[in-house]
């Protein structure tokens, strides 16, 4: 869930690509229907004693309820314990941050975010690709430009953010200079 919230707060923060995006910016666009992928097969349940030491002990909360948590549950919580196990003490702060953020949002706007994270999980890799770099140039920009950015994409209108999504993404003309 903590991913999820960091891609979240990550498309909400690039916007279409350079600025942020208030919470009723428009939605991501949908993949076409063929490009859907077949529902992945149910999981197996998964046995308490499977878990690493280290794991029973970070999910030692769950253990009473563990056999009756359902498969998906259960797995998604190895694979989170997982994941905190294998982060550095810095990801950990920074994740526990994340977490903390996430739990103070209004409902409403946690729904908003599951959305756009579902939204961007069914794109294209290639276009996931791009989402993601351009939360990365926007980033690395100075804190007082991507101020300005985010103003100006709050003053667009909803028709404007979507051509300018559109521009950012477009292939852009070789810059060929004749001797």
């Amino acid at each position: 869930m903590i991913r999820a919230w960091f891609v979240c707060s990550s498309l909400l923060a690039a916007g279409a690509g350079f600025a942020q995006a208030p919470v009723s910016a428009p939605p991501l666009p949908e993949p076409p229907a063929a490009a859907a992928p077949a529902p992945a097969p149910a999981p197996a349940p998964r046995a308490w004693g499977s878990l690493s030491p280290q794991q029973q002990q970070l999910l030692q909360n769950h253990q009473g309820e563990w056999n009756n948590l359902p498969p998906e549950r259960q797995q998604a919580l190895a694979r989170g314990s997982e994941r905190w196990l294998s982060m550095t003490p810095q990801q950990r702060a920074g994740a526990q941050q994340r977490f903390s953020q996430w739990r103070a949002m209004p409902p409403d706007q946690r729904q908003v975010l599951r959305q756009r994270w579902q939204q961007y999980r069914s794109l294209p890799p290639e276009r996931q690709q791009q989402v993601r770099e351009s939360f990365n140039r926007f980033r690395q920009m100075p804190p007082e430009r991507r101020t300005q950015l985010r103003q100006q994409w709050r003053q667009m209108t909803p028709e404007q953010r979507h051509h300018a999504g559109q521009q950012m993404h477009a292939p852009q003309p070789s810059r060929h200079v004749p001797h």
